[in-house]
């Protein structure tokens, strides 16, 4: 077996492909499209998303303390670009991106009404990290899409056609191949 040896890089993919809404008191609504994103605790339920300094929506963000992550879709791939490569200093993003601003149950900043899930987050540290700081966050309430819920009533995440993104290229889920805990299941 041949492997080869590369300078340290982030390889871990595909990443989830989130649109992060904020938004400052009296402006208009920001989104950025963020691929540095995880979740980091259950209980409670946290999640980071890693932004450079330089971008238009770290100081909103640092500044508000709040933010939403909004899941992303086939149907919203080109917008999710989009907001990636545009600043919001220039333009309004929602209105190029024919988006609508959904109002956040216990924070200010706007999710996405296209998106099938937003969690809405509160800041709890920024950690300074290098290129990037780390936006640790707790995620104080969701809201789902009902089109994407199945005949069972359970939410059906696969219904929506969710993306993620791996080394510069956006990509469907592809089919699913087991369900946790599967390898162990008797049969």
């Amino acid at each position: 077996m041949s492997r080869e040896n590369w300078k340290p890089g982030n390889m871990l993919y595909p990443l989830p492909v989130v649109m992060v809404g904020c938004q400052r008191e009296g402006e208009k609504p920001n989104i950025v499209t963020v691929a540095w994103t995880g979740t980091v605790c259950s209980d409670p339920p946290c999640l980071s998303i890693s932004l450079r300094q330089e971008r238009y929506s770290y100081g909103i963000i640092k500044e508000t303390g709040e933010f939403t992550v909004n899941l992303t879709t086939k149907e919203l791939a080109w917008a999710a670009d989009y907001c990636g490569v545009k600043s919001g200093r220039d333009i309004d993003k929602f209105k190029e991106c024919g988006l609508t601003p959904l109002k956040s149950e216990k924070i200010k900043a706007p999710g996405i009404a296209e998106s099938p899930v937003c969690l809405e987050c509160k800041v709890k540290d920024v950690i300074p990290l290098g290129s990037h700081d780390m936006f640790l966050a707790e995620i104080v309430s969701v809201s789902a899409d009902g089109k994407y819920m199945d005949k069972s009533g359970r939410f059906n995440l696969a219904l929506a056609d969710p993306i993620v993104y791996s080394h510069g290229t956006y990509y469907g889920m592809g089919e699913k191949i087991g369900t946790f805990g599967y390898s162990v299941k008797k049969k």
